[in-house]
């Protein structure tokens, strides 16, 4: 069997994206080979300058992409609405979200609501984005969301009385705790969106280990590529997640396109259903149209 290329993305025309972090890593040629395939992306990041510059890079590599520039810091809750808002102006419907964006093994910062910033960026900016966007996205006849993971999951343990790493932070612990969210996320998205009776698809993807800017390594950067997969490579995980139709719902899509099983402590729905109604008090954003009943 012919292994699975972005070549084999299906015709996109009249669909609508959005790919957060899409200046950088492997949301860039997430980004393109969508465009590539006709579909309206947007690309959301925190500059406009990174952002602006992605689109013209894109627009060379394809000539006539509709691509557009949207500034989101998922990092503030602000400006994740004020996001949503603009994109609920100038689109009636949303196919396809990618939640890619992603910061890792940082040291202890806190976002501008005062939440530990790789938690409050990584989950709580998607979580609350995806249900601002929610409307838009049951709009559109087989919408999807696609959020990125990671196998870093697996060593991830939510504390709800330590949210913020007070008792004993790790740049590590915070990201497993983060890639955990992520996961709990997608697959109690799924579980929603099925009990509401929508045609919304929810995935999880965990691209492999690529060389990107998400970790930062001072002088030995460049050394990132060396051991390595390329951003182009790990980009094809996502697409084949966004736009193949062999997918279904609550998967967890990852190297060369291998089902993964989420860890045990993923799989809880007791722990899914607690992260949501946090995250629910915390960003205010209350996914209505698929609430438990």
């Amino acid at each position: 069997m012919t292994p699975w290329t972005p070549a084999d993305i299906p015709d996109l025309a009249g669909t609508t994206a959005i790919v957060t972090g899409a200046n950088s890593g492997i949301g860039l040629p997430t980004a393109r080979e969508l465009a590539r395939r006709g579909a309206r992306v947007v690309v959301a990041t925190r500059s406009a300058d990174k952002g602006e510059a992605a689109v013209a890079e894109i627009r060379r590599a394809v000539p006539g992409a509709d691509v557009v520039h949207g500034g989101l810091d998922l990092a503030d809750q602000s400006s994740v609405r004020s996001f949503a808002a603009t994109v609920g102006d100038t689109m009636d419907k949303l196919d396809l979200l990618v939640n890619n964006a992603g910061i890792a093994m940082i040291p202890r910062r806190m976002t501008k609501d005062g939440w530990e910033l790789q938690f409050g960026t990584n989950h709580l900016g998607h979580f609350a984005l995806t249900g601002l966007l929610l409307p838009l996205l049951l709009a559109a006849p087989k919408p999807r969301v696609v959020t990125v993971s990671s196998e870093a999951h697996a060593i991830g343990r939510i504390d709800f009385d330590d949210l913020g790493l007070e008792r004993g932070y790790g740049r590590m612990k915070a990201y497993g705790r983060s890639k955990l969210a992520n996961l709990l996320f997608a697959l109690e998205l799924q579980r929603r969106a099925d009990a509401a009776g929508t045609s919304l698809t929810s995935v999880a993807t965990h691209p492999g280990a690529t060389a990107t800017h998400i970790f930062k390594l001072g002088p030995l950067q460049p050394l990132l590529g060396v051991f390595l997969q390329s951003a182009d490579a790990g980009a094809v995980t996502s697409l084949y997640a966004a736009t193949s139709p062999q997918i279904t719902g609550g998967e967890f899509v990852g190297p060369k396109l291998k089902l993964l099983t989420p860890s045990k402590t993923a799989r809880s729905e007791e722990l899914a259903r607690r992260l949501w109604e946090v995250s629910t008090q915390l960003t205010g954003v209350r996914f209505e149209e698929i609430a438990y009943r």
